[in-house]
């Protein structure tokens, strides 16, 4: 009797699985970029991506340029690449996966050469300034006057009473940036020489007739002051003007660290003028921005960038 039992069936063995392909990760440095000096840094960030693995790795490194740059972090995703100079420079990404891979890429940056710039002048001699003003006490009383033809910095006596005569002189300075360095800056004043004040003979007198050029202190108004109610100098970068034996002498005065200060606070007040010594017969005598010839105005000229 034959028993069929089923169909015979071959042993089929398990497929051995296909191995996963290792595939080199890929690394993505930022785009090109540039910089302008004084600017010599930045940081540059990048990525890395694996379809077979994990990140494990990161090195960033310069490839070419001008000079050796300095790379901070340069085993992390964002390094900053510091001290570089003009020129184009190569830095290289790369990024290293669990299994040894490695995957690169490169960014360009551009150091561009600082911007020059060049210097501007500005040349202020106003007429009829009325933000010039002379401050003048005579016997203990307010002797002052706004439009004075003169800048009569002096101590004298008048019908045998003393005279004191002091004189502020601001400038309009709005049109120079806040942030501009001032390369220099000068103030020019004539002598008067058929002055108002003094011995009316000669501008200069006196044994030290040297005069104080001080940075004013607070704001001040042309419609109320006077001498009594006058602002105070500041002694931070005061000029003094040395004393001089002739009758009649017109003065440069170096006033950039002043001019600076004005215009670097926000806080233009103007410039204070007295003698340094307010001693009796002593005068320095200058022409005003009310003078008949617009030659001998005081002058303002500053040279910034």
């Amino acid at each position: 009797m034959l028993i069929i039992t089923g169909c015979n069936k071959k042993n089929n063995p398990t497929p051995t699985p296909t191995p996963t392909p290792n595939i080199k990760p890929v690394a993505k440095a930022p785009a090109d970029t540039a910089i302008t000096l004084p600017v010599n840094s930045l940081t540059l960030t990048g990525t890395g991506t694996d379809k077979s693995g994990t990140i494990v790795g990161y090195l960033w490194s310069q490839i070419s340029g001008p000079a050796e740059a300095s790379i901070t972090n340069e085993g992390s995703a964002s390094a900053t690449i510091k001290s570089m100079v003009a020129g184009k420079y190569l830095f290289q990404f790369a990024v290293t996966d669990n299994k040894g891979l490695t995957g690169i890429d490169s960014v360009y940056v551009t150091v561009n050469p600082a911007k020059v710039v060049t210097p501007t002048t500005l040349t202020l001699a106003p007429a009829n300034n009325p933000t010039e003003f002379c401050l003048g006490v005579w016997n203990g009383n307010d002797w002052s006057n706004g439009t004075s033809i003169e800048e009569p910095l002096s101590a004298w006596t008048k019908d045998g009473n003393p005279t004191t005569l002091r004189d502020l002189l601001k400038f309009d300075l709005s049109s120079i940036p806040a942030t501009a360095t001032i390369i220099k800056a000068d103030l020019y004043l004539y002598s008067d020489t058929i002055p108002k004040n003094g011995d009316l003979v000669n501008a200069n007198s006196g044994t030290d007739n040297s005069v104080l050029v001080q940075q004013v202190a607070s704001s001040w108004d042309p419609a109320t002051l006077n001498w009594f109610n006058q602002p105070a100098g500041l002694t931070a970068n005061q000029v003094i003007v040395p004393s001089t034996t002739l009758s009649f002498l017109n003065v440069d005065i170096n006033v950039q660290a002043l001019v600076g200060s004005m215009v670097s606070s926000g806080a233009n007040y103007g410039f204070k003028l007295s003698l340094q010594n307010e001693v009796i017969y002593t005068s320095r005598i200058f022409c005003s921005s009310y003078y008949s010839d617009a030659s001998r105005h005081p002058r303002l000229v500053i040279t910034y960038k």
